[in-house]
């Protein structure tokens, strides 16, 4: 999970943060677990704010540039993320707060991956209008940690995924495996 907060956190580095606005609200059952965690990451960057990182950013960096196309566009990015010292430290119900804002026709699921074994759980939601991508939710649970992050705006995946491998962001394969 902490993957998911530095990937942000990386794109977000020339950034402060400042305004609520977003499609996707984090509901005040939410917000309440920070009083209750060990550690808490709270980022609010709404649209103007990303643009004035996006001065910060080089375009003649290629890599800077990359960074700089992705969030072109972007009207905020959102992470909450709460680590707990005991599991048992949020509930079902506070997850369910976040899921069910995310709701057919608007968004869509297209990843969940649930643990039974070590319990951790992640969805994935994308809200589509007209054929592209104009939202992404992640929610990922775990015994003692639960992450919330929400882009709002038009997202590239190309873009987003030839990131992967760089500035500290995992490597992701998202080809899956070769045929022989």
């Amino acid at each position: 999970m902490k993957a998911i907060v530095v990937i942000f956190m990386l794109i977000l580095l020339p950034a402060g943060a400042s305004a609520r606005a977003q499609d996707v609200k984090i509901p005040v059952n939410v917000e309440r677990l920070a009083a209750k965690a060990v550690e808490t990451v709270n980022v609010t960057v709404d649209g103007p704010m990303l643009q004035l990182a996006g001065k910060f950013l080089s375009s003649s960096d290629p890599d800077q540039k990359q960074i700089k196309t992705l969030i072109d566009g972007l009207k905020g990015i959102y992470v909450r993320s709460f680590e707990f010292a005991n599991e048992g430290e949020y509930t079902a119900g506070d997850v369910e707060s976040l899921r069910s804002q995310l709701r057919a026709p608007e968004w869509s699921r297209m990843v969940n991956v649930s643990s039974k074994k070590g319990g951790e759980n992640v969805d994935v939601f994308f809200r589509m209008i007209k054929d592209k991508i104009a939202g992404l939710v992640v929610i990922a649970a775990e015994p003692k940690e639960l992450t919330f992050v929400s882009i709002v705006g038009p997202i590239d995946l190309d873009q987003l995924s030839s990131l992967s491998g760089q500035f500290g962001i995992p490597k992701v394969d998202l080809k899956g495996p070769e045929k022989k």
